[in-house]
């Protein structure tokens, strides 16, 4: 970790991933530009990176040896300029991520690895939308990425050589492991565990179990660190509902269509722990 020779990565989107992804970075050394058009999404994504890098810390995830990185907040999307790495980690919606992508791609340098952090777009089809598809890869961090340190490394079609030895430079400044994995909607991780959150989400729907069954099987019988309505809770029902919208849409399996109960939770605003409610409740700082 602490890669100063890697030089500033830019990361668009300060919700729960790219403020934890910024975490990670300033964590690891390295200096950070936050692009978000919200501020006082910016604001709140600064005061929570302090308090997750401080956490970090604490919990042996940082060198103690290593300072943290500079962090700088903008509104302003001409600030990744320069950047060697930029990270697009907004919302799971294409509309987003293409506008995202589109901006940003324009300012950046040839060369210039971009990587998405999409739970389930295909890479190739974001690396459409941009000049030079070659320089698109994929990563997918977990959630907190500075307590997971592994992450699917995704390659699409057009993905270049000189841009996954980037990403691998990338993550081995931020002390990641990647798992290499081909593109395709939800990679290996979202494939799998999206359908299976939406059907423990039926389950519970169906009186068949209480949402704390459910996990309780899960973590007792197979040795789950977590079981998926947790997982479900951690990830944001928003994000898992888009995500599944995504899956339903570009494979066509109706086993990836949102249950009535996921569906209703997003519309009542229980997203899980950032809004203190979803499938189980949490205590919020607020």
């Amino acid at each position: 970790m602490g890669d100063d020779a890697f030089g500033r990565v830019a990361i668009l989107g300060a919700g729960v991933m790219g403020t934890g992804i910024a975490t990670l970075a300033v964590g690891s050394g390295l200096p950070v530009v936050l692009v978000d058009l919200d501020e006082e999404r910016l604001e709140r994504a600064r005061a929570g990176i302090t308090a997750q890098t401080r956490l970090g810390r604490l919990m042996g995830s940082f060198d103690r040896q290593v300072a943290d990185g500079e962090l700088e907040t903008t509104t302003d999307p001409g600030r990744v300029a320069g950047a060697a790495a930029l990270i697009e980690s907004v919302t799971e919606r294409l509309e987003a991520k293409v506008r995202a992508l589109t901006a940003s791609t324009a300012v950046v340098a040839p060369g210039t690895v971009v990587v998405s952090n999409t739970s389930a777009i295909p890479i190739d089809e974001l690396a459409g939308y941009t000049a030079r598809p070659e320089d698109v890869v994929g990563i997918h961090f977990m959630n907190p990425p500075y307590l997971i340190r592994t992450v699917e490394l995704i390659r699409g079609p057009r993905s270049g050589d000189a841009a996954i030895a980037s990403a691998e430079r990338l993550l081995a400044a931020l002390g990641q492991t990647p798992v290499h994995v081909g593109d395709g909607p939800g990679f290996v991780i979202n494939r799998v565990l999206q359908r299976s959150i939406n059907e423990a989400a039926r389950i519970v729907q169906d009186g068949v179990a209480t949402p704390e069954a459910v996990d309780a099987a899960f973590t007792g019988c197979l040795g789950h660190r977590t079981g998926p309505l947790a997982t479900a809770d951690l990830i944001g029902l928003d994000n898992v509902v888009d995500s599944l919208h995504v899956l339903l849409e570009r494979t066509g399996d109706e086993g990836y269509r949102p249950c009535d109960l996921l569906v209703g939770k997003v519309a009542a605003g229980d997203f899980g722990r950032k809004t203190g409610r979803g499938f189980f409740e949490y205590r919020t700082t607020s």
